[in-house]
C-alpha cells in the first residue's frame, strides 16, 4: 500500500491527458500514486528540491512523467495545488 506525503484533494485530469495515457497503455492512477508518494517523476534535481521544499512551506507541487514505449512517449505533469485541494494530470501543453 501506497502512503501519500500529502493531501492531493480532488483528484481530475484532461480529456487530452487520459488519451495520451491510454494510448501507451498507462493507468492514470499509477502515476497519481508515484506522485502522492513523492516520487516525482523526470524533474531535474532542482525541481525535485523545490517540491520538498513546496512540501513542507506549502507551496504547489509540480511531477513530470514520460511514460510509453516506442517512437512516441506521452509526457504529462501532475499538479497539486498549494492548497492542497486539488491535483490535475494534464499534458505540458495544456498548463
Amino acid at each position: 500500500m501506497v502512503k501519500f506525503r500529502f493531501p492531493v484533494g480532488q483528484m481530475v485530469a484532461t480529456p487530452a491527458a487520459l488519451k495520451a495515457l491510454e494510448s501507451v497503455g498507462v493507468v492514470v492512477f499509477d502515476l497519481l500514486l508515484r506522485h502522492g508518494a513523492g516520487d516525482w517523476g523526470d524533474v531535474c534535481a532542482e525541481d525535485a528540491e523545490e517540491n520538498e521544499r513546496s512540501l513542507r512551506m506549502g507551496n504547489r507541487v509540480l511531477s513530470s512523467y514520460t511514460v510509453g514505449t516506442g517512437s512516441e512517449p506521452v509526457k504529462v505533469w501532475i499538479v497539486t495545488e498549494a492548497d492542497r485541494s486539488a491535483t490535475t494530470v494534464l499534458l505540458p501543453e495544456e498548463y
